[in-house]
């Protein structure tokens, strides 16, 4: 569904030609002046169309403030301080959200991209039908459609989720905890979208939940072609999920590569320990190993590597200096990324 505004901002640099979403060199504050704490650092990410991007780490490590500040949905006193986010329709100019006029980014959101927000089960109106909060989604974007025709859209979208339309005129409280999450992923996809930002949408659901609703997310991906950009703390879901997923640490990505090279081969030791974190379906029995200590004070972060304190494999740079988000001098054909100085950047990939 074509946007109200038309695109027409180019971007400062070109951007690969599959690119649909390119996040260059981002900074998120809370605060201001001296006050302010960095939430996100110089995170730079590229979304391809129809591709299926994880983003991984433990709670605090910027994950949700990066998918906000990308869609400009910080909450005060959250501020963009720098960076680029470039959004590529599939037929116009490449444009930064970041500069988008009030009614181009209004058009942007949920025409371009939505949002299924961490805790979505939790976000229907208790007390409006079904019914109402998916026509409120489409009738705000699409004001000449009549109210039949909105129905018929709603009833698709139920069942295009998985729910029979007779639920469309049903409370949220009438619903299952899976049925609710399915509501919200089907108004997420209500305008056609070309990115869809999940935010830990599976939190809240039991295993077996969790697999059914990511099997709908990979089937109506097949069916329309949307970009995923899938937020979690649950590696294990990402890793059979999606086609590649970037580990992030202390506000920064600290390791990016494809989905099953990542499993087979992790080379930053905080991917290394949230692999391990969860029991293998196959294989021997092996023992759990967690990750010691905490998560990085934001507002006192470690000098050098800030993972160095955790570290079990840290030696003399890693207290020093901060390592370079690079193709690592010893994998440069391989089509991944780390900033850790036991394989240091030194190429670039074929």
């Amino acid at each position: 569904m074509s946007m109200s505004k038309p695109l027409t901002m180019k971007p400062s640099r070109s951007i690969a030609a599959d690119a649909v979403l390119d996040i260059r060199g981002l900074c998120v504050d809370y605060g201001v002046d001296d006050n302010a704490v960095r939430a996100v650092r110089d995170v730079s990410l590229t979304l391809r169309r129809g591709e299926v991007l994880g983003l991984a780490g433990e709670s605090g490590s910027g994950k949700s403030t990066l998918a906000y500040g990308l869609a400009r949905l910080l909450p005060p006193p959250g501020v963009i301080s720098a960076g680029e986010v470039i959004y590529s329709p599939p037929d116009g100019e490449p444009v930064d959200v970041l500069t988008l006029a009030p009614l181009a980014l209004r058009a942007f959101r949920w025409a371009e991209t939505s949002i299924v927000f961490q805790g979505a089960m939790n976000s229907l109106n208790p007390v409006h039908k079904v019914s109402t909060q998916l026509i409120d989604v489409i009738a705000a974007h699409s004001p000449g459609m009549s109210r039949r025709a909105m129905l018929d859209r709603a009833r698709e979208l139920l069942t295009m989720v998985g729910i029979a339309p007779d639920r469309l005129h049903a409370y949220p409280h009438q619903l299952s905890g899976g049925m609710r999450q399915r509501v919200m992923i089907g108004m997420a996809l209500a305008l056609e979208p070309k990115i869809v930002i999940m935010d830990e949408p599976t939190t809240a659901l039991d295993v077996v939940m969790q697999r059914q609703i990511l099997r709908q997310i990979v089937e109506l991906r097949e069916r329309f072609g949307f970009s995923v950009l899938f937020i979690t703390h649950d590696l294990s879901l990402l890793v059979e999920f999606s086609d590649r997923i970037a580990i992030m640490y202390g506000g920064r990505i600290v390791e990016e590569a494809p989905a099953a090279l990542l499993y087979r081969d992790a080379l930053h030791p905080y991917s290394h320990g949230l692999l391990h974190s969860f029991p293998a379906l196959r294989g021997p029995r092996r023992e759990l190993a967690g990750i010691p200590g905490s998560p990085p004070d934001l507002q006192a972060m470690p000098s050098g590597c800030s993972f160095h304190p955790r570290c079990p494999r840290r030696f003399d740079p890693c207290a020093v200096d901060i390592p370079v988000l690079g193709s690592p001098a010893d994998r440069v054909r391989e089509a991944r990324t780390v900033a850790c100085w036991l394989h240091p950047a030194g190429g670039a990939i074929d």
